[in-house]
């Protein structure tokens, strides 16, 4: 009886260290966007960026809080959320999708690697297919990641009002970057 209890403690921890090999994780993200408009440019950031990378499949899932984004005026900060994302009904934005030329980069060294991604971004609650390059840099077991892509704010449905359509811009640029570190239990 104490060996199959010793077995299965045992059989356990391998199988979760097993499932934390080549996955890298961060809860500190960095993502931004940036509308430039006749009258007025918009920039937002947001530091609680949640991704998990799984290295050997290329997988990855990041998710970020709406009401994180943070603007140089807080009018701004206050209709993103209640007006335009309307962050009450739908809190967070998602990204899932996987790196496509996963056979370049090589995690066991350092180096810069070009890659390419494809997945589902969710904003709003809307989700579309999105595909765009990035750079991956490997550096003493970590990760840091950068990537740049247009979204269309009709694409997710978000409403601007008449009044201040000359304001925003129809498409927006997102960019991502992230410093990954191994995942521990």
């Amino acid at each position: 009886m104490k060996n199959l209890f010793l077995t299965i403690v045992f059989s356990v921890i391998i199988i979760n260290i097993g499932f934390a090999q080549g996955k890298y994780f961060t809860r500190t993200g960095h993502i931004s966007f940036f509308s430039e408009a006749a009258l007025e440019n918009i920039d937002a950031h947001n530091n609680q960026g949640t991704c998990i990378l799984d290295s050997e499949s290329g997988e990855l899932a990041l998710s970020v809080l709406i009401k994180g984004f943070e603007f140089e005026k807080a009018l701004m900060q206050e209709h993103f959320n209640e007006n335009y994302l309307e962050s009450h009904k739908f809190p967070k934005s998602t990204f899932k999708g996987k790196i496509t030329n996963l056979d370049d980069v090589n995690f066991d060294g350092n180096g810069k690697y070009n890659v390419k991604f494809e997945g589902d971004l969710t904003i709003h609650g809307e989700t579309n297919a999105v595909s765009s390059a990035g750079i991956l840099e490997v550096a003493d077991n970590t990760i840091n990641a950068s990537a740049s892509f247009p979204v269309t704010v009709k694409d997710y449905k978000i409403k601007i009002p008449k009044t201040v359509i000359d304001n925003i811009a129809k498409v927006v640029e997102v960019k991502v970057e992230l410093k990954l570190e191994p995942y521990k239990r």
